[in-house]
């Protein structure tokens, strides 16, 4: 790819949409690219590179402060990657703790829909356990639902 592409053609090669590139560069992510005679952004085969990292990172599931940290180990190569493997390891336990989450959720969700026996809204297990926060086993239930609880 020939150097000074503009957006449209960056963000096609990298994946990602236009308001995202601009979005990355609004928050410092992507630097600021060159500009065209006509004032029109043109990114380079590093640019582009970039925004398919953030982008990778994105898919998974890396928030911006820690994209922003590894975009920083990734610019001065030569250095330790203890803080990248650091940074991997904390999502992968966060990773872990959001499946077990879903799991439970997911077993909630089935105990309530087991309970159904599709008759009329009075006797709809589904809405009772709902309306009953003292019959959902998913949650935990010495924390309170509210600042009012």
């Amino acid at each position: 790819m020939q150097a000074g592409v503009p957006i449209g053609q960056a963000a096609r090669a990298s994946g990602v949409k236009v308001p995202t590139v601009r979005y990355y560069e609004q928050i410092g992510l992507l630097p600021t690219p060159d500009r065209s005679e006509g004032n029109r952004r043109l990114y380079d085969r590093t640019d582009i590179d970039r925004l398919t990292f953030i982008r990778h990172a994105r898919e998974l599931g890396f928030d911006v402060d820690a994209i922003r940290r590894l975009l920083a180990l990734q610019d001065h190569p030569k250095q330790s990657c203890a803080e990248a493997d650091a940074l991997a390891r904390e999502h992968l336990v966060e990773v872990d703790r959001r499946i077990r989450s879903l799991m439970a959720l997911k077993s909630e969700l089935e105990r309530m829909v087991e309970g159904c026996v599709h008759g009329k809204v009075e006797d709809c297990r589904v809405i009772e356990i709902l309306a009953d926060h003292g019959e959902c086993k998913y949650h935990d239930h010495d924390k309170p639902l509210s600042a009012f609880a």
